[in-house]
């Protein structure tokens, strides 16, 4: 269900709508009297496929239990954007528009991004109103800060699109499979230094382990994301630390990875770095330089090397990155770093792997199982995995 009200930001709510309905939601639309002076219900009829409600409908025939039926049938209730008068409506539980009526018969969980000028959201009554709906349960998106209609700069803006339909997704999964586990993620091709402007690293592009924090969150997690340099967007929810060099990755897995249910290595961490590291950038004219190599910290082998006491996670799953002998290989590692699944993935293939959309891997467990996985996208790959790590943690809790 959507609430859209009288803000020049509803122009976004039709692009958000269509975002939602993209992503499968079947979208609800309530429109509030001020809200149509800006946008038309047949804009959203059109986008959604489904028809909006506006106050007309309140007065219908079936007006005694419209916003019953709306209420309930739910998974969840989005205003956005959301004015500070309708802000102010829902903190007094007043009921005298089809949207404000709707929020009170509402079963579901309630999300509201704000859209206002800077001083009325600033302003001691909005936030008292904010207080008082955040102690009920109401979860909020926003606001951003920027640049205003009025041209002030602020906070108040109404956050764009993409990033609600994160926190929709974020509210939705609260309640999912893995709700009250902690999951640790690792993503990205690590960088090892050579001089101030170069360095070692690797065709990771940290999607996969981005795809494993959403899933992760919608899942019902609490996700901490630890990544290398990329310019992917974190998921919404993710609580985001970014390492570097294996070294860095080293220290924030332990640190973060302590006490935690999961910890899943998708970070391609790099085997070999520079022995010595120049403090200054490396000029042609001084030739051409021999750069000798050591290994890198084995992050998973000091992970899989932790005692039970140091709380290491109840569940690790790695990543085999191979051109070889893939089963073998991911089979081995599985074994030597004391993993409890592992992914692999055959990194010669053209159309999956480093850098693309999409993955074709085999699963291997702890216990001899193995499940090959025909070519997805790097998404539905993540949410299978998620489903084999609640497994095994059902398992170890029984």
């Amino acid at each position: 269900m959507l609430g859209v009200t009288g803000s020049i930001a509803a122009y976004k709510a039709a692009d958000l709508a269509s975002k939602l309905t993209q992503a499968g939601a079947h979208v609800d639309v309530i429109l509030t009297g001020a809200a149509e002076r800006f946008i038309s219900p047949l804009t959203f009829q059109s986008l959604t496929g489904r028809k909006a409600f506006t106050d007309k409908e309140l007065w219908g025939g079936e007006s005694h239990i419209l916003h019953v039926g709306l209420g309930h049938a739910a998974d969840l209730l989005l205003v956005a954007p959301c004015t500070a008068n309708t802000l102010t409506k829902f903190a007094q539980g007043q009921a005298n528009d089809l949207l404000s009526i709707t929020v009170l018969a509402a079963q579901c969980p309630i999300l509201i991004a704000p859209a206002m000028d800077v001083g009325m959201y600033e302003h001691p009554a909005t936030q008292e109103n904010v207080r008082v709906l955040k102690a009920r349960g109401v979860h909020f998106a926003g606001p951003a800060e920027g640049r205003m209609a009025s041209g002030l700069v602020g906070f108040g803006r109404m956050i764009e699109p993409v990033e609600i339909l994160g926190h929709v997704r974020r509210v939705l999964g609260m309640r999912g499979q893995l709700a009250g586990k902690k999951i640790v993620i690792t993503a990205g091709g690590s960088r090892e230094a050579i001089d101030p402007v170069r360095y070692i690293t690797n065709r990771s592009s940290g999607k996969q382990g981005y795809a494993l924090a959403e899933a992760a969150i919608d899942a019902g997690a609490d996700v901490t994301l630890i990544s290398a340099p990329t310019a992917l967007t974190p998921p919404v929810g993710a609580n985001l630390r970014w390492a570097e060099s294996a070294e860095e990755m080293l220290e924030a897995v332990l640190v973060e990875s302590a006490g935690a249910d999961v910890l899943i290595m998708a970070a391609a961490i790099a085997d070999f770095r520079p022995t010595q590291v120049s403090d200054k950038k490396l000029k042609k004219r001084d030739g051409i330089p021999e750069i000798t190599l050591e290994a890198a910290p084995d992050v998973l082998l000091a992970v899989a090397s932790q005692s039970p006491s140091v709380s290491r996670p109840r569940v690790v799953v790695g990543f085999a990155a191979e051109s070889r002998d893939l089963i073998e290989n991911a089979a081995e590692k599985l074994k030597s770093k004391n993993l409890d699944l592992i992914v692999a993935n055959d990194i010669s293939a053209k159309d999956a792997g480093f850098d693309v959309e999409n993955n074709r891997v085999t699963l291997l467990t702890a216990d001899g199982e193995q499940e090959k996985l025909s070519l997805r996208s790097k998404f539905e790959v993540a949410e299978i995995i998620l489903t084999r790590v609640s497994i095994l943690l059902e398992k170890l809790e029984k």
